[in-house]
């Protein structure tokens, strides 16, 4: 096991293989990984970046491993031991948060979203979805906000107070951790004047009656912008997104901006809105919804972009037209608008409920798996369904 998410997902795992007669090991690039991990065989990586290639390799021979498990196939570590695993035949098994949300998270082999080996053939869902059977009795599972905020607040302390001991430590995110909680700081502070404004927004959307597209943001940091998209970040994105609606979208319609719930309030993404609106003159058009859930505003949209979001499966399994920026697994000819941005405004072409269908079922198949990280209910049905998976088993129903 190389990096997990910031909580116990990985110790949790890491004892049910030990229980099923596998033996574990873990490597600890920092004081959260080892803090989460409190198991044997913790491996503590105290070099550089430069120096890990070398490393890993013959940590790989030495111990005779013969499965890799990481979360995020994009982090400046997990990238050249993909390589390397890809090289010398070891399987890798890639973690994520859900293509599919809220019941579902990501387990897939080799890479997922621009890494994934599924094709963008939708014949190849139909027929591949005709040949499985129905999906397996599936329970929705509760996921706390709180609990990943303390899990979060926990790792990133103790990645900071144990930072002398691990030199070589290049973390992939672009803040320190101090910085990011400032952020949060001031994001929490202000959350009762988010929450009326949104309220605010939503009622004002409801009652004019005018039609309206969606652009989710994503997190700045995320490596599915840097490295799965055209965009250096958000500002990029929301510049092209802004642009585009000015030029091309009928008089009339409304864009609203949608901040994504785990935003750190670094960066004031609601000023940089309202930057760009007037710079392309459509103050009046654009509004930004700083908090809420997402499920009312997609469904009473024209239209979704998305730059790989999972939030665009979303819009699809609602039957709402979407358009990609960027590279996602489910920018599939009959899901998704294929002829750009520009011409999505007064094209915004609805999915093919028969071929998302087929797609979701695939997806379970082959790289999903009942549960979540946020609640201990969720927490042991993604390890015991991971478990099977990583042996090789179906999954079972509920």
């Amino acid at each position: 096991m190389l990096q997990g998410l910031m909580g116990p997902l990985f110790r949790r795992l890491g004892q049910e293989l030990i229980r099923a007669g596998h033996r574990v090991h873990k490597v600890n690039f920092n004081g959260g990984d080892r803090a989460f991990w409190r198991l044997p065989n913790g491996i503590e990586y105290r070099g550089t970046l430069d120096e890990w290639p070398a490393f890993f390799a013959q940590l790989l021979r030495d111990k005779g491993i013969t499965d890799v498990t990481l979360f995020g196939d994009c982090r400046d570590y997990h990238m050249p031991a993909i390589r390397l695993c890809r090289e010398m035949g070891v399987p890798v098994h890639v973690f994520e948060e859900g293509y599919i949300r809220p019941d579902w998270v990501t387990l897939e082999l080799g890479g997922v979203n621009g890494h994934s080996s599924l094709p963008r053939d939708p014949q190849w869902y139909r027929e591949t979805a005709a040949a499985l059977p129905p999906v397996p009795p599936h329970a929705r599972v509760t996921a706390s906000f709180r609990r990943r905020a303390v899990e979060g607040l926990l790792y990133n302390a103790a990645d900071v107070l144990t930072r002398r001991w691990y030199p070589g430590w290049s973390n992939h995110r672009p803040w320190h951790p101090v910085v990011e909680g400032m952020g949060w700081w001031r994001k929490l502070r202000r959350r009762k004047e988010r929450e009326v404004d949104a309220v605010e927004l939503l009622a004002r959307l409801e009652a004019a009656d005018e039609p309206y597209f969606l652009f989710p943001l994503q997190l700045d940091s995320d490596a599915q912008i840097r490295l799965h998209s055209p965009f250096a970040g958000i500002a990029d994105a929301l510049r092209l997104v802004i642009c585009s609606f000015a030029a091309h979208a009928p008089a009339g319609t409304r864009l609203v901006v949608k901040e994504h719930p785990l935003d750190n309030g670094v960066r004031d993404w609601r000023q940089v809105t309202a930057d760009m609106a007037a710079l392309f003159g459509v103050s009046e058009r654009v509004d930004y919804l700083g908090w809420g859930d997402i499920v009312a505003v997609t469904h009473g949209s024209r239209g979704v972009v998305t730059i790989n979001s999972t939030s665009g499966t979303f819009a699809l399994a609602a039957g709402v037209p979407v358009v990609v920026l960027g590279h996602a697994v489910y920018d599939v000819p009959d899901l998704t608008c294929q002829n750009g941005l520009d011409d999505f405004w007064c094209s915004p072409v609805a999915p093919d409920a028969g071929t998302f269908a087929a797609f979701r079922r695939v997806l379970i198949e082959q790289c999903l798996i009942p549960g979540g990280f946020f609640s201990e209910e969720a927490l042991e049905k993604v390890v015991r369904h991971a478990v099977a998976r990583l042996e090789g088993r179906p999954i079972a129903p509920e």
